[in-house]
């Protein structure tokens, strides 16, 4: 593990994970409770996420010969990483920057009625983001927003994988899944 990840991961513990018994967003009941805004809207946990995502997302599209357009995910969990990893990208690679956008829960009931606001449009292919995944809902709600408008997802980027079926149901539909952190890295599970 880098000294990076290390940090991060000292973080995410500290401020983020919570144990006892609690009720996730998928309704499922969870010994564990992550939450992750905690660490990714600290501005040295933000810096962490940007430098280990960037160089995450920078070695999967060099890997794979990608050509992507953008990074963004759904609001508000996706924000702080997507804006994290995009300025990380500028700073570090600006030929390569990632411009970042973000996904509405619903279309806006006013104005152009968007579902997607920021740096994205018809054709771009992007990557997907999220804080945590469980059962991967909320990112596969993310993709088809941005399908319906004509994106193509490359791959998703996640903060936290719970291990609990999420990475599972976002690779059927053939998107693969860059998680920083699993369940069992965090909590030392291996």
């Amino acid at each position: 593990m880098t000294d990076h990840a290390a940090e991060l991961k000292a973080i995410l513990l500290e401020k983020s994970v919570r144990t006892g018994s609690f009720t996730l967003a998928s309704g499922k009941q969870s010994d564990l409770y992550i939450d992750c805004r905690v660490t990714t809207l600290d501005p040295v946990g933000a810096n962490l996420v940007g430098e280990l995502g960037w160089a995450a997302v920078r070695a999967r599209i060099q890997a794979e010969g990608l050509e992507v357009d953008a990074i963004g995910g759904m609001t508000m969990g996706a924000d702080p990483v997507s804006l994290a990893v995009g300025m990380t990208s500028d700073r570090l690679a600006p030929d390569e920057a990632l411009p970042v956008f973000t996904v509405r829960k619903e279309p806006k009931g006013h104005g152009r009625g968007k579902q997607i606001e920021g740096n994205f449009r018809e054709g771009s292919t992007v990557i997907v983001v999220d804080d945590v995944i469980t059962t991967g809902g909320s990112t596969l709600k993310a993709v088809d927003a941005i399908e319906r408008e004509g994106g193509k997802v490359a791959f998703a980027l996640v903060l936290v994988d719970r291990e609990e079926g999420g990475r599972e149901a976002i690779e059927a539909r053939g998107i693969p899944v860059v998680a920083l952190f699993t369940r069992a890295s965090l909590l030392d599970e291996d």
